[in-house]
């Protein structure tokens, strides 16, 4: 009877296959991990990268279940493993292992706690411990052996065993997981450890070193670099474990540990870049920003602390940062010849292919195992070049290094900071180089003025190519001495750029110049300020025209030719009349530019062989060579006139000028130009006194005039010292009674020779001199003097005395303590003197004379407005100014028109309501006196009460007119 499969038996079977089905299903979707493909492993296999083939499993629960590999039997099997710590995070790692050997096999697992490899630069892994437990799914837990930097477990495997290992992760991040041979595995270990040691012996060694010669040597550059070789020592101590040999070391803690030694890492390289390149002499602002800088990584120190895996972050950053401006520092700084740039180059490429390497490394581009440990012994490498470079700088120069700088280094500095060019020649190529590029300056492209010295020549000055050329020749020839060369070059907007070679030339081993090295500056801005100079020394500044040297110069040179020629040079002296006026009123600017214009009309006159030039302030001279004949002579004089008497438009105003003009023809050969420009100036002076507007040709009579002039000038200051000078009192009488009421002051000369000299004569030849103030103050000494002696030889009389004040004295800002000085001296009561000044004092300086008459009101003083009737007679002065008294001119009081007694009544009225007295001067007749009193005039003076007398009659008129005041 056949086999034959009962129903039920088909039931059992298929239900178990639908158990399986579940089951798989339950595995995938439920938490339950796949069975994995085992790693096979044979007797010769010393160490196996399981890293690939460990599947990691985050997030699950404290209990994981996972199918195991199929057995040699090829069932799969599933395992349940349960965390061994209550705060497990359920990150777990699946991985397993087949012995296809005919032996029993040892072997460990090995996780390392931190791996640079494929760290991250940004929030990196900076290491922990990795596995807490390994569970087989047969047999026991895994043994752990002892190790500070790695999980390290043994395993054994039977020979044909298929074995799944369940690891529970501390992190969800595992590195690397190896399968070692034991034996391998501690030689491997070993090999690093003497590596590790002698690494940590050199950097020890360096940063030691270094840091004693900074006490030996005390250059700033010596403790920059002993800190970034401590730096690189710290973090050397803990990336190869060797900080957990001295300390208690936990895996947070060494977290910390890591980020705070790549910190001061990062600030070790910033601040040997900064002392190293000295970076804050060339510019300031480089100074604040590395402080800032380093003031930020400081900061992260204590981020380290909180969130290591963002300091380390910043600080990898910063060092990459920091390398990247460091070469672009260099390169410039090179460019510039600044030798310690130049020899940093090697150490500084250095640094960028470790940081090129660094990157490859945390990227995870580059996995190999020794890469870390190269890398750190890459960093004492670096630390040592950088030694050897600051070594040099250091000990360089011997007895004759000074201070910071070696003599190259100082030259380089010297040289940029000067602002030169260098100029090389390379004379056996024939190539020229700047450094800085020439080019730019002169708004060329780049490179335009390198190369053969040939494309200089078309670019220079016409004038300065033949000398150029020739000075190059000559150095060549000669073999010896040095270039010292000024030109002009084109520049691209085609001005011309002085500029000036100091060179010096090289020679070769046979003698020949092969070089020629040196500096080029431009020096346009010197060479035009010494031609202004020279300009303004010879020329007038506002209108352009010589000035009085070139002038006398000129005329000089033309004498000189005069000799020999026909030629007759006639000279014109040529002054504006009341210029001094239209400056007052109108300012110094509209004075300026009236003389521009005046100079442009007189320069339209002239011929090719005439000379205009500026003497000074408003006095042109003329030197006309184009006309001999004396008429057209004269009517070049009559049109420089009629040319100056056009009427000029300035600020909505026309202005009406005229000249007084003295003109002199050359006749004496024996006239020197001074003395031809002096006869000129004197027939000006005596066109001028006779009123202007005038042309007036020279007369050898001037010169008798004008020496008159000085002699008259010396002897009144003779005059002053011998006491020449006296006084006489004019009275001045009450109108209403016809008494006395007080005198004026006038001054006389008693010449030795002369006898008595006008006041009109020698009044403004005090005025022109110094000697002025002497005058005026002698003659309110002598007037406060005799008044003071009639009061004390006759009685406290109802007088007073008037005292002319000029406007050298109203300028000058010591008259108020000179006047307080003398009434104090003299014992003169104030209130009896008047001081007088006329209308046209007051305008020459209003504001000054109104703060000065002030004062002297304030000291008691009374003050009178002379000649009151002519010149402006603006009213606003009597209210402006403190005036006491009007003195009416005698020009009004003898005016004979009809309208005389209107003018008359009206000032006096108005006088009287501003409270002011009047003094009518010039008074003839007895009826004009009495029509004077009736209109209200307070007082007269003139010949009719009497002429000027001296002091003693005066004394002895007060006795006459008051006998009893004395008595009284």
């Amino acid at each position: 009877m056949p086999l034959t499969r009962s129903p039920f038996a088909w039931s059992a079977s298929k239900l178990a296959a639908f158990l399986i089905a579940l089951t798989t299903l339950f595995c995938t979707f439920g938490g339950i991990a796949h069975a994995l493909e085992p790693v096979k492993i044979s007797r010769e296999d010393t160490a196996l990268d399981l890293t690939a083939t460990t599947e990691i499993y985050s997030g699950r629960s404290e209990a994981f279940q996972v199918s195991t590999a199929p057995g040699a039997d090829g069932i799969v099997r599933r395992i349940e493993v349960r965390s061994s710590t209550e705060n497990h995070q359920g990150d777990w790692a699946v991985f397993a292992l087949a012995n296809v050997s005919g032996e029993q096999l040892d072997r460990v697992i090995v996780a390392p706690h931190f791996r640079l490899v494929n760290s991250k630069l940004f929030w990196p892994d900076l290491g922990s411990q990795r596995m807490l437990s390994i569970t087989p799914s047969e047999g026991f837990a895994l043994e752990r052996l002892p190790s500070d930097d790695s999980d390290v477990f043994q395993i054994t495997l039977n020979p044909g065993a298929v074995i799944t290992f369940v690891a529970e992760l501390a992190t969800p991040e595992l590195p690397q997981i190896y399968l070692w041979q034991p034996d391998a595995y501690k030689d491997t270990v070993n090999a690093f450890t003497l590596y590790r040691g002698i690494v940590l012996g050199i950097a020890g060694l360096l940063a030691v070193f270094l840091t004693i010669l900074f006490v030996v040597k005390g250059t700033s550059m010596l403790p920059a670099t002993a800190a970034l070789a401590w730096a690189v020592l710290a973090y050397i101590c803990v990336d190869f474990g060797f900080l957990s040999k001295l300390i208690s070391v936990t895996a947070g803690d060494e977290r910390i540990w890591r980020a705070g030694t790549e910190v001061f890492l990062a600030a070790g390289l910033v601040i040997f870049l900064f002392t190293y390149l000295n970076l804050n002499r060339w510019h300031q602002h480089l100074g604040y920003a590395t402080l800032a800088w380093i003031l930020g990584l400081g900061l992260l120190f204590g981020v380290a602390v909180y969130d290591p895996a963002i300091a380390s972050g910043i600080a990898r950053l910063s060092f990459a940062l920091t390398a990247t401006v460091g070469i672009v520092l260099i390169a410039y700084l090179g460019f510039n010849r600044y030798d310690r740039a130049i020899l940093l180059v090697p150490a500084w490429l250095l640094i960028l292919v470790w940081l090129f390497g660094a990157w490859l490394t945390v990227t995870g581009q580059l996995a190999n195992d020794i890469v870390q440990p190269a890398l750190g012994g890459g960093l004492v490498l670096i630390v040592l070049l950088i030694g050897f470079t600051v070594m040099q700088h250091a000990f360089a120069g011997g007895a004759y290094q000074q201070g910071l700088f070696s003599d190259l280094e100082r030259q380089s500095l010297a040289l940029t900071g000067s602002g030169d060019t260098v100029w090389d020649w390379d004379v056996a190529r024939d190539r020229v180089v700047t450094i800085p590029d020439i080019s730019l300056q002169l708004g060329l492209s780049m490179g335009s003025m390198h190369g053969p010295l040939r494309n200089w020549l078309p670019r220079l000055h016409p004038d300065d190519r033949d000398r150029f050329r020739a000075t190059l020749d000559v150095l060549l020839e000669h073999r010896r001495g040095k270039l010292n060369h000024e030109f002009r070059v084109r520049a691209e907007d085609g001005h011309y750029h002085w500029l000036s070679i100091r060179a010096r030339p090289v020679l070769g081993a046979n003698g020949e110049i092969i070089r020629c090295v040196g500096t080029i500056i431009d020096i346009t801005e010197q060479r035009n300020s010494v031609e202004r100079l020279l300009h303004n020394a010879l020329h007038d500044n506002l209108t352009g025209l010589p000035n009085r040297q070139v002038f006398l110069d000129r005329l000089q040179a033309i004498l000189l030719m005069a000799d020999t020629t026909t030629a007759r040079p006639t000279v014109l002296a040529i002054d504006i009349d009341r210029y001094k006026q239209v400056n007052d009123l109108l300012g110094i600017a509209a004075g300026d530019n009236i003389l521009i214009a005046l100079t442009r009309r007189l320069r339209r006159l002239l011929r090719p062989q005439d000379t205009l030039a500026r003497l000074g302030g408003d006095q042109f001279g003329l030197i006309l060579m184009s006309e001999r004949d004396p008429a057209k002579v004269a009517d070049f004089a009559d049109a420089v006139s009629k040319a100056i008497m056009v009427p000029l438009n300035y600020g909505n105003r026309e202005i009406n000028l005229t000249a007084s003009i003295g003109l002199v023809s050359w006749l004496d050969q024996e006239q020197s130009a001074a003395g031809l420009i002096d006869d000129a100036e004197l027939a000006m002076f005596r066109a001028k006194k006779e009123g202007g507007n005038r042309v007036e040709p020279f007369r050898p009579a001037f010169r008798t005039s004008g020496s008159d002039r000085m002699q008259l000038e010396a002897d009144l200051k003779r005059a002053i010292e011998r006491k020449e000078l006296s006084l006489v009192y004019q009275p001045i009488v009450r109108l209403s009674d016809a008494e006395i009421a007080g005198f004026e002051a006038l001054m006389r000369w008693d010449h030795p020779k002369r006898g008595n000299v006008s006041p009109t004569e020698f009044i403004p030849i005090a005025e022109n001199s110094d000697l002025i103030n002497q005058l005026g103050m002698f003659a309110f000494d002598k007037a406060t003097s005799d008044l003071t002696e009639w009061q004390i030889q006759t009685g406290d009389l109802p007088i007073f005395v008037s005292i002319n004040l000029s406007s050298a004295q109203l300028l000058n800002n010591e008259l108020y303590d000179d006047v307080r000085a003398v009434l104090n001296k003299n014992r003169c009561d104030p209130a009896k003197v008047k001081m007088e000044l006329t209308e046209s004092l007051v305008m020459e300086n209003p504001e000054q004379a109104r703060l000065v008459l002030e004062k002297l009101k304030e000291a008691g003083l009374k003050l009178a407005l002379d000649d009151f009737g002519t010149g402006h007679s603006s009213l606003s002065y009597l209210t402006r100014f403190p005036f006491d008294t009007i003195k009416i001119d005698k020009a009004l009081v003898r005016d004979p028109s009809d309208k005389r007694g209107i003018l008359l009544r009206s000032v006096i009225t108005m006088a009287r309501e501003l409270d002011m007295q009047v003094v009518a001067e010039g008074i003839e007749s007895e009826e004009d006196a009495i029509q004077l009193s009736q209109m209200g005039c307070d007082y007269g003076q003139s010949f009719l009460f009497g002429p000027p007398i001296g002091s003693e009659s005066i004394l002895r008129l007060l006795k006459e007119r008051f006998p009893l005041m004395k008595r009284a």
